[in-house]
């Protein structure tokens, strides 16, 4: 557990340092599943789904070619984007639905993303593995999927927050 927690500190310096100032949305969503996919073990996939026109749409990802389109409600980024919450699945295989986009992922987490406090989309996030994804997985991942937006400079709190120190 601290191993994952030291790597999601240092992946959160990464991102502020590599998003810092910038304001191009592609080009920060493209560094950022870059970042994470290069940054995390056990990973096989990770992409950014954006909510247009009430479907989820592909985005920039690392990975096996990934689904264009998902309705709202089926599989689970679908079911993210209607219940706004972050979804851990242990074993994608028992999750109602699911959509294989990659045979080769076993669990998945899927964290909604908002911007100013309005439903944006989703990061994904599939594994090889069962069982990869946890608590410290969505406390840092929630934390990190908006800095798309552009990343300000970091406030105490914020980096008391990463730092595990609230």
């Amino acid at each position: 557990m601290e191993n994952r927690v030291k790597d999601y500190q240092l992946l959160v310096k990464q991102a502020q340092e590599l998003l810092t100032g910038e304001e191009d949305l592609i080009a920060n969503m493209s560094n950022m599943v870059s970042l994470i996919f290069n940054s995390l073990h056990k990973i096989n996939g990770v992409t950014y789904y954006r909510f247009i026109n009430n479907e989820l749409i592909l985005g920039p990802f690392q990975g096996k070619p990934a689904c264009m389109h998902i309705e709202i409600g089926a599989g689970v980024c679908g079911t993210v984007a209607k219940i706004k919450k972050t979804v851990i699945v242990p074993n994608v295989h028992e999750f109602k639905g699911h959509i294989a986009c990659d045979k080769s992922s076993k669990s998945e987490i899927v964290v909604p993303v908002f911007k100013e406090n309005i439903f944006w989309g989703v990061l994904d996030l599939d594994s090889p593995e069962f069982n990869t994804f946890n608590e410290i997985d969505q406390k840092y991942l929630e934390q990190i999927a908006p800095f798309i937006f552009g990343v300000k400079t970091v406030d105490e709190e914020t980096e008391r927050k990463i730092n595990g120190k609230s």
